[in-house]
């Protein structure tokens, strides 16, 4: 259900609520879209057996670094130097990596020193004009050097008080420049129904004006230069342990990919990567969080529309012109979208503000391969419109179709590429 217009009338109301901001976490690091690692191939001097090599290229941005909802590489019992590597099948121009250290506070310990190689056509050697190679936990650890084609890059660890381990590594182009992609060429038997569905949009989208409106997730995307936060509304008397707090981030950051994933390399689209990153909980009660890190900002006790509410001065719903003067963590702790959760909640909502489900929906599917209701409310916070009254021309299930599939659809595919070819200028694309 698309619930924009409707909640779009609370924010006068909202953005002069009281602000109960209990606990802050580190800024959120605002990534660049160009992960090249999402096309390479990882290896590893070592890797337990019940850990996985391919977790350093999952997409999957780590809520701290001893995660317990997501895959990692890791080397226990192994110690002394260790490596992973990303290969390519043709050469990459390289000018930046970001490294997220995966400690455990048992056998796995921050490494003592790491850098980073490339492959020069017969052996490794050390990239030139490193930055310099931090090593802190909780956070990601960036390095910038002079750009070098390679198709192999290697991190290399020295081991500290443990064995060692990485759960994500990034590798960042040296341009800016978009790789080629392919233009607006829809399958001959959808480009009728995708036109009657655009004509639909500007007749009824923001009362007939379509075009005028500037909080899409397009625009949310594209103020933050690729990536997207998130906050929690926690609508639910119910405990959240850390291990499901990390649950959440995890499933909400695999879904929002398979909608992102849909435009990689598509008609100019600029981003390879889209990190989705949960910032904020908001509940009535702090002891139902329960843990003490202060990895994401806690709000407490502001109740709107019978529902914690996350921080209206960090909410870019309430400060669409996307500067937060009055969020206690600057603009790197906003966030664009509300996750909200309320018991018993039937069916779903979604639109700029976010998407609202029922708890249990959302916590019972988890693991789930496709989460319908999500998918479904995040095409809408992306402009997509609901086909309650009507179906296009010789088109039959589609997931934003309520109730007719539970993944997304080749349809579903190009109207959200339809919406990007016509608000791409907006972007300077």
């Amino acid at each position: 259900m698309n619930t924009r217009k409707a909640l779009a009338s609370t924010a006068s109301i909202l953005v002069t609520a009281g602000l109960a901001l209990v606990t802050g976490g580190a800024p959120a690091h605002a990534a660049p879209g160009d992960n090249l690692a999402w096309t390479a191939t990882p290896s590893a001097s070592y890797t337990s057996p019940w850990e996985s090599v391919a977790a350093i290229r999952d997409g999957v941005d780590p809520p701290r670094s001893n995660d317990t909802a997501n895959p990692r590489w890791g080397t226990w019992p192994n110690q002394g130097q260790q490596w992973v590597d990303l290969t390519w099948t043709a050469a990459q121009t390289i000018r930046a990596a970001e490294v997220y250290f995966f400690d455990d506070g048992g056998g796995v310990r921050l490494p003592s020193s790491w850098r980073v190689q490339s492959w020069n056509g017969s052996a490794y050697v050390d990239v030139s004009g490193a930055s310099g190679y931090p090593v802190a936990a909780d956070r990601y650890n960036s390095v910038t050097f002079t750009a070098v084609s390679t198709t192999r890059l290697r991190v290399v660890l020295q081991s500290g008080a443990g064995s060692v381990g990485l759960l994500e590594v990034k590798a960042h182009s040296a341009t800016t420049t978009p790789p080629p992609t392919s233009g607006w060429n829809p399958p001959s038997n959808l480009v009728t129904p995708l036109g009657q569905v655009w004509t639909h949009q500007e007749q009824t989208y923001n009362n007939g004006n379509l075009y005028a409106f500037r909080n899409y997730g397009w625009d949310q995307l594209f103020a933050n230069r690729g990536y997207i936060n998130y906050c929690v509304r926690w609508d639910s008397s119910a405990s959240v342990t850390a291990a499901q707090r990390d649950q959440v981030h995890a499933a909400l950051a695999r879904q929002y990919r398979k909608w992102m994933a849909e435009m990689f390399g598509h008609n100019g689209f600029p981003y390879s990567d889209v990190p989705v990153r949960v910032v904020g909980w908001a509940v009535r009660d702090r002891a139902q969080l329960q843990w003490s890190d202060t990895s994401v900002d806690i709000y407490v006790g502001d109740i709107r529309e019978n529902a914690p509410q996350c921080g209206a001065p960090c909410g870019r719903f309430f400060n669409q012109s996307g500067q937060y003067p009055n969020c206690p963590g600057g603009a790197a702790r906003h966030y664009d979208h509300s996750l909200w959760l309320t018991d018993g909640f039937g069916g779903g909502a979604g639109g700029d503000w976010g998407q609202r489900m029922g708890r249990e929906y959302f916590m019972n599917n988890l693991n789930a391969e496709n989460m319908t209701i999500l998918l479904h409310e995040i095409g809408h916070t992306y402009g997509l419109d609901d086909f309650y009254d009507w179906t296009p021309s010789g088109v039959g299930g589609f997931i934003m179709r309520a109730g007719s599939a539970s993944s997304i659809t080749e349809f579903d595919r190009w109207m959200l590429r339809d919406w990007w070819r016509h608000l791409k200028n907006r972007y300077g694309y």
